[in-house]
């Protein structure tokens, strides 16, 4: 099939490789793709299984290649199954585990290959290295997922008590345009249309397929049937580097997996961290803004210098467990960055040295007209203040693209300015507060509705006025009532709030489209035709405080 307007056919096959149609189980072929080092000698591989077109300039690999060869690494890169060049249907990732397991298989066989097996890979390309460990084939010594999640395949469950993950409007997005069909579409959906799941009917009908994934999600969620054989997290520990972006809007995912697997008595010791300051699509705090200079997406000098924090710390970690040339007692069990300061290492996450610092929401009066006040002091008193939740004037996601968060890195002081939004802020920094762990935010909040979202964002409030994100997070509070604390994660991050600059909380209960708006009543909020507005009501007293608790290596003040 002929990619249609709105998508792009595959690019070429680069001389630098050979491709193979790789027969799995069931008889399909995957196209696949093998870079070898001038060397004729049996190497390890490093496989990276991925849907965007192995052989496109997005995913860079004959670059990636370069760097692995010359270390003395094939590397193997396949188009998963219905995508591309490979036969099948694009289902998603309910066929990853088994095809994982049979490329490892066929991979480990070859004649160039010692027999040795590491994966690598990004996001959903990530997500294929944590099948292929769930079907634990003994070749798998060493993996390297980057900016993903064992729970790739819904983001969604309940995670503390009565607070829901909210649904990720945009990751269906992605289910949409990336897994209708054999292509990519680079199409938008029409984010306006109601009921929501007509956003999608009529994307569908425009690009003429549908998406099998998308019709397990919505508008209620079938539970995908990905890990058969065994959840990763309980299959044989295999050397695993976490790679986070504190920037990444898939990060509290990624370092979900990570905390799990890290406090684990049996895979606790086969576990290492590398957390940087960039986002989904690599770019760096460092470098914002993006000048053209600086973007690896379009020019070739900057994408040499993103993968120096790319592919190479992947290739140090391959050179303990794959090629083993080097000492893994020299390898650092947590190696992360400071934003505005730099790199860091540690033996543990968060740092040993680490402490929670707790800030109470206080001044509640003035938080929904200019600021509430973060303050070390706990209240005294008794204090209130509402917001509405209007679907007639929702609350707009300030980013377009949150995959490349730091391309586009936002201003968000109009957003603070918005009626239904309610701000606090810290006093000015009079000397550096080094963030470095998980934050947290506990709220209690009353509703007119049955269930309300709660949207979350701490900042970093600049001198000039410039209000930008630290971390985020979400949650669907199922019964909202102002007798209990209701927990939203906001994710780990390593962060310098410079001297001069404030702490800055927002908190709203809509974020369209990076989310779907609540339907205000028990429907479905992918079906609801009309939408009923709510108010919330935050409280606190000295008994039970809603408060903000950060984790941090320096004192405040």
């Amino acid at each position: 099939m002929s990619p249609g307007p709105d998508a792009t056919a595959p690019s070429p096959v680069p001389d630098t490789a050979t491709q193979y149609m790789v027969a799995m189980r069931d008889g399909v072929r995957l196209a696949t793709d093998v870079y070898l080092p001038a060397a004729g000698s049996p190497v390890p591989a490093v496989l990276v299984r991925l849907p965007y077109d192995k052989n496109s300039r997005y995913v860079f690999m004959a670059q990636v290649a370069r760097r692995l060869t010359a270390r003395g690494y094939a590397l193997v890169v396949q188009d998963v199954r219905g995508k591309y060049r490979s036969e099948g249907e694009p289902l998603g990732p309910v066929s990853e585990v088994r095809d994982g397991y049979d490329t490892i298989d066929w991979v480990s066989r070859q004649v160039w290959c010692t027999g040795r097996v590491g994966t690598f890979g990004d996001s959903y390309y990530g997500f294929t290295q944590w099948a292929a460990l769930s079907a634990q084939h003994p070749a798998l010594r060493a993996m390297v997922p980057r900016v993903t999640s064992t729970d790739i395949s819904q983001f969604k469950h309940v995670w503390h008590g009565t607070v829901v993950d909210v649904p990720w409007l945009r990751f269906v997005g992605y289910i949409a345009s990336c897994w209708t069909g054999r292509y990519v579409h680079e199409k938008e959906p029409d984010w306006d249309r109601v009921p929501l799941t007509e956003v999608f009917e009529a994307y569908f009908r425009d690009v003429g397929e549908r998406s099998f994934w998308y019709d397990l999600m919505v508008p209620r969620t079938i539970p995908v049937p990905v890990y058969g054989e065994g959840h990763p997290h309980q299959a044989r520990p295999v050397p695993t580097l976490h790679c986070v972006g504190w920037f990444d809007n898939v990060a509290t995912f990624s370092m979900r997996d990570y905390m799990t697997l890290a406090s684990s008595p049996s895979a606790g010791p086969y576990q290492y961290l590398y957390a940087d300051s960039h986002d989904h699509e690599n770019y760096h705090l460092a470098n914002v803004p993006i000048q053209p200079a600086e973007d690896h997406d379009i020019n070739d000098d900057a994408l040499e210098k993103m993968l120096d924090g790319y592919i190479d710390p992947a290739i140090d970690f391959f050179d303990v467990f794959l090629l083993e040339t080097a000492d893994a007692a020299a390898l650092p069990r947590v190696r992360w960055h400071l934003g505005h300061a730099g790199d860091r290492q540690s033996s543990a996450w968060p740092p040993p040295e680490s402490r929670p610092l707790t800030l109470y929401l206080t001044g509640l009066a003035a938080a929904a007209q200019s600021a509430g006040v973060l303050s070390a002091t706990q209240p005294s008193a008794a204090q209130t203040c509402d917001w509405d939740y209007d679907p007639r004037n929702l609350v707009k996601s300030t980013i377009e693209n949150s995959f490349a968060f730091l391309f586009e890195y936002p201003d968000e002081s109009a957003a603070a300015q918005h009626p239904n939004v309610l701000a606090f802020e810290s006093e000015a920094q009079q000397q550096p507060l080094d963030l470095a762990g998980p934050v947290d935010l506990f709220v209690r909040v009353a509703s007119s509705a049955p269930s309300t979202d709660i949207y979350a964002k701490l900042c970093d409030r600049a001198p000039d006025g410039s209000i930008h994100q630290i971390v985020r997070g979400q949650g669907v509070l199922t019964e909202p009532g102002p007798g209990s604390l209701a927990r939203i994660e906001l994710g780990h991050t390593g962060y310098r709030l410079r001297p001069g600059h404030r702490l800055h909380l927002q908190i709203a209960s809509s974020d369209y489209p990076e989310f779907p708006p609540n339907s205000g009543t028990t429907e479905n909020r992918w079906t609801a035709a009309t939408r009923a507005g709510s108010r919330q009501v935050l409280h606190t007293d000295a008994a039970l405080t809603s408060h903000l608790v950060l984790t941090v290596v320096s004192p405040w003040g």
